[in-house]
């Protein structure tokens, strides 16, 4: 399933096998030394973004990879977080937990993003976003 509009993107993809290093990484601090919610503009943010903040990265930025989002804005949640998103088409499916899935929803519903969707496996799972309108700078 293609994107409804907007440019044209091919995805390559490629199996990459994990290896699990079983030594601790010494660099850093260690994650107790983080603070709850020191994310994404401080404490009291609780590491949440909001629609405005996600449509300003993705449209500052040709593509963005879902792994992406949830690097920037410190989004957490387990690797099977996927939510179901409704668009004209069918049914697609954001990796990220219940609240963020439903912000970049709203963004893909209104046409101000597009998606590119995962073509191994053939499913429709969203891999990566890019601006619908880009921004102009003058």
């Amino acid at each position: 399933m293609a994107p409804a509009s907007g440019p044209s993107m091919n995805a390559v993809t490629s199996d990459v096998a994990a290896t699990a290093d079983p030594r601790p990484i010494q660099a850093g601090p260690a994650p107790a030394a983080i603070a709850p919610g020191s994310f994404n503009g401080g404490p009291d943010r609780n590491a949440q973004c909001t629609a405005p903040q996600l449509r300003r990265f993705i449209k500052s930025r040709p593509y963005v990879p879902m792994h992406e989002l949830r690097r920037r804005f410190g989004i957490d949640g387990g690797d099977d977080d996927v939510t179901p998103v409704r668009l004209d088409p069918g049914w697609v499916y954001v990796g990220l937990p219940a609240r963020e899935g439903m912000l970049l929803g709203e963004l893909l519903r209104a046409g101000e993003i597009g998606y590119e969707l995962s073509l191994d496996p053939r499913s429709p799972v969203v891999i990566g976003v890019y601006p619908m309108r880009p921004i102009t700078r003058g």
